[in-house]
């Protein structure tokens, strides 16, 4: 299978091929990401050092490397490919899980992982006060799923490192 690589109008290209070791998943694109064309490009963004620290990757990738991480099995997608900005100012009628869950069906990476709570919230359709983070139970026919605390500097206060470190020990 060739790689999906997502191109017309949106704001972030998917990053995807087949049989991914790990897809990356977030809400939509910050507003620096849609400016600039890379996934998790705001300086203070913890998302390329996290993956790093936790063991994901083996150096630490720049915003812009983001295409090369599909060499590692690394693939990225948003829910909202045609949204930027911070959660509250993407309309909600941008998110599209139908659309994501048919993309992940196609490709059948082998664990999916939301860059936040919000992300799985859309997924889930819960409240995130109703998700915990880290590996989810298994749902038949879908990947494995991890939930990981947001990566964004907006999102300091409920940061760590451990669920990122998790993700890490479970795709090895």
């Amino acid at each position: 299978m060739s790689d999906l690589r997502d191109t017309n109008l949106h704001r972030l290209p998917d990053q995807l091929r087949a049989n991914l070791r790990l897809v990356f998943v977030g809400t939509a694109a910050s507003t620096r990401s849609a400016a600039v064309g890379h996934y998790y490009a705001h300086p203070g963004n913890r998302f390329w050092r996290a993956l790093h620290e936790a063991g994901i990757t083996p150096r630490r990738y720049r915003p812009d490397e983001f295409a090369a991480l599909l060499e590692l099995g690394i693939g990225f997608t948003d829910l909202s490919k045609t949204g930027a900005g911070m959660d509250h100012e993407i309309a909600r009628g941008s998110f599209d899980v139908a659309g994501f869950r048919a993309k992940i069906k196609t490709v059948q990476p082998k664990t999916i992982a939301f860059t936040s709570k919000k992300a799985a919230s859309l997924f889930y359709d819960r409240p995130t006060s109703a998700l915990a983070l880290g590996r989810q139970p298994h749902i038949n026919g879908f990947p494995d799923v991890f939930v990981l605390p947001s990566p964004s500097g907006a999102a300091s206060g409920h940061w760590t490192l451990q669920p990122w470190r998790e993700l890490a020990e479970w795709i090895t």
